[in-house]
């Protein structure tokens, strides 16, 4: 069961309670005879928890990064928050978009449900919009025919592998954000060519890939490239599987001094 999910029974139930207490329980007990305990909860928590479940559902959600995918963007233990409304208001738990308030753009982070186990979430950067044709040649990027511009930098320690990396700075529509390359990777995904919806979109080589974004889909990738299983490997997001656009940093309990460096 989904988080979302279970916020929303705890919300319905406790607000029941509340409801059969205000229209009948009360009006049958004695003056001075005390609330029930699931009585008492229920009033005790049902604002606490109406006002968590409106602000993830709506606003703002927090999540933790899992994995060095998104590294030197993100490292495994960010808390990071999620901007529920950049991309439209959407209804809980069917994630049924109702108002359309904007949509992605290259360069964005953007928090998704993996296509393929909609009960994970995932967290990657936006490479490609709706009817783009992206290719990935030689570890380089090119959008619509044109070359993503990278300047490279010193070279990134990882401390979780103990290994540098290339590191380089790299312009996605409006956004500079760092990538690592790693010279002993392959070009090319190395699962590319497996099944996934519109999969005919795309043709891999030993060189990379190109694909043609079908219409309601985006590309997205990891920002440490070569450690990241994106849309090179299993396919298009769907609009409809969005969750949010990732823009701050909360927490990170070993790294203290990352609150707030989200870029």
């Amino acid at each position: 069961m989904s988080f979302a999910l279970f916020l929303l029974l705890l919300l319905v139930v406790t607000g029941l309670v509340c409801l059969v207490d205000l229209l009948w329980l009360r009006k049958k007990r004695a003056t001075e005879a005390k609330e029930p305990w699931w009585v008492e909860y229920s009033v005790s928590f049902f604002p606490v928890i109406l006002i968590v479940f409106l602000l993830r559902s709506f606003l703002f959600e927090p999540f933790k990064i899992p994995s060095g995918s998104m590294i030197p963007t993100l490292l495994i233990g960010d808390f990071i928050l999620v901007n529920k409304f950049t991309y439209g208001i959407r209804l809980p738990v069917i994630n049924k978009k109702i108002v359309d308030l904007g949509i992605p753009e290259r360069g964005d982070v953007m928090v998704f449900r993996y296509p393929d186990d909609p009960s994970l979430d995932y967290i990657k950067r936006v490479m490609a919009l709706p009817g783009d044709r992206i290719e990935y040649k030689n570890k380089r990027v090119s959008v619509n025919g044109e070359l993503l511009p990278v300047k490279q930098l010193d070279d990134y320690l990882s401390r979780e592998r103990m290994q540098f990396s290339r590191r380089f700075v790299e312009t996605a529509g409006k956004r500079e954000h760092e990538i690592l390359l790693e010279d002993d990777a392959p070009s090319f995904a190395p699962q590319g060519g497996r099944p996934f919806p519109h999969s005919g979109n795309c043709t891999y080589n030993t060189s990379g890939l190109s694909c043609t974004v079908p219409p309601g889909h985006y590309f997205v990738m990891g920002d440490n490239r070569d450690n990241s299983s994106d849309s090179r490997v299993w396919g298009f997001v769907p609009d409809e599987n969005i969750v949010g656009k990732a823009f701050f940093i909360w927490l990170n309990l070993n790294e203290l001094g990352r609150f707030g460096s989200f870029r």
